[in-house]
């Protein structure tokens, strides 16, 4: 639904956006899973069957632009061992309605081989009024991400986050790569999502804001242009949240499995904290060139955990996996306060092993090429 808070006009006919302040990192997470056929392992359009079958009054459980899709979201979060808590009560729900009604549930970024062309919009006016003005900009996103939405104590502090988020994002890709097939083909990506989602027109890497009054402008501009319908149209890897008052990072694929997801979780919100923190300290930013934003952006997507990633400092190629031990070790302090140590030492846990990218493309080397095998192994129940 479009903002509640863009309220009565200021003098020169722009929105005031109020933004909802957090005293405290407080956390929530959104999940964007596939719904499959049993059978066949196509994308299928169940949503309405599984709102249904739960009940309506069940907002933790939302339809999305395509009917093939299922979102999760978590009530407000203290800590990350909460949001463990609320989403598996969630997904024990999903995936027994999902049985119930001959779906399976995938954790992947795309779907290996359904194609984006033979899936139904979900019968709503937002949805309606995108495509209207997106064509099939809109139709293509059929991709799946996970969005971790931090809480912060302004929007002028949400502003300066997003802008020192900007050197970690590429690790935070690297590490949720799960999108490396598109409509029955082998891209050569490993996030095969972030190409579509950049096809957007309000997309990818945000803008340099100098503050939380040039987002409000950007955002008000955006819309009286009829650039977007509204405000739930700014796409951006990471943007500030003004009616949750948080930071949300939208980078990721959908990770391979629960525990991935909650490690992300974990080192988002204790990077939030960590960059809150020199933030009131007055600590001085380095800054990171927004061509080198790029260049690691698409070198994440392209090799996934392979990726040689240059440092912003020294402007040295440095593999991906030491980008990650030294966020780790940087945010161990930060973890132990905030209750999430176990969940961020998964982190290591995911260098160690294979990217869920990495995963698909092992299942379908094994299989002879085979695109449903993938899906047959990897979804749930």
């Amino acid at each position: 639904m479009p903002y509640q808070n863009l309220t009565t006009p200021l003098k020169n006919g722009l929105h005031p956006l109020v933004f909802n302040a957090n005293k405290t990192p407080t956390i929530g997470v959104e999940l964007e899973l596939q719904l499959v056929d049993a059978k066949t392992c196509a994308l299928r359009s169940g949503i309405l069957d599984l709102v249904q079958h739960v009940g309506e009054d069940q907002e933790w459980l939302k339809p999305e632009l395509m009917q093939s899709y299922v979102e999760i979201n978590t009530d407000v979060c203290l800590t990350v061992s909460d949001a463990r808590r609320d989403l598996s009560e969630k997904l024990e729900k999903l995936y027994k309605a999902a049985c119930a009604n001959g779906m399976r549930i995938l954790w992947a970024g795309s779907h290996p081989f359904s194609a984006w062309m033979d899936q139904d919009i979900t019968p709503s006016p937002r949805y309606q009024k995108l495509v209207e003005l997106m064509q099939d900009t809109a139709r293509r996103i059929v991709t799946f991400g996970m969005h971790v939405h931090v809480g912060v104590d302004s929007g002028d502090k949400a502003v300066m986050v997003v802008d020192r988020l900007m050197r970690y994002l590429s690790t935070l890709l690297a590490l949720s790569v799960n999108s490396p097939f598109w409509v029955g083909r082998k891209t050569g990506l490993h996030s095969q999502r972030i190409k579509i989602m950049e096809q957007l027109p309000a997309a990818g890497t945000p803008p340099f804001l100098r503050n939380y009054s040039e987002y409000c402008w950007v955002v008000n501009q955006s819309i009286q242009s009829g650039f977007i319908n509204s405000i739930q149209e700014i796409w951006w890897d990471v943007r500030p949240h003004p009616r949750f008052g948080t930071v949300e990072v939208r980078i990721f694929d959908i990770p391979a499995n629960l525990e991935d997801a909650l490690a992300l979780t974990a080192m988002t919100q204790c990077l939030v904290a960590a960059l809150s923190d020199q933030i009131d300290e007055g600590v001085y930013q380095h800054d990171i060139h927004p061509v080198v934003v790029r260049q690691n952006k698409w070198k994440a997507v392209r090799y996934g955990m392979r990726a040689d990633l240059i440092d912003p400092v020294t402007h040295k190629t440095i593999p991906v996996r030491e980008m990650v031990f030294f966020l780790y070790e940087k945010l161990k302090p930060y973890a132990e306060n905030l209750g999430c140590m176990q969940e961020l030492n998964h982190i290591i846990t995911m260098v160690d092993h294979q990217s869920g990218a990495e995963t698909q493309l092992d299942i379908f080397e094994k299989n002879g090429g085979d695109f449903k095998s993938v899906v047959e192994q990897l979804a749930v129940p």
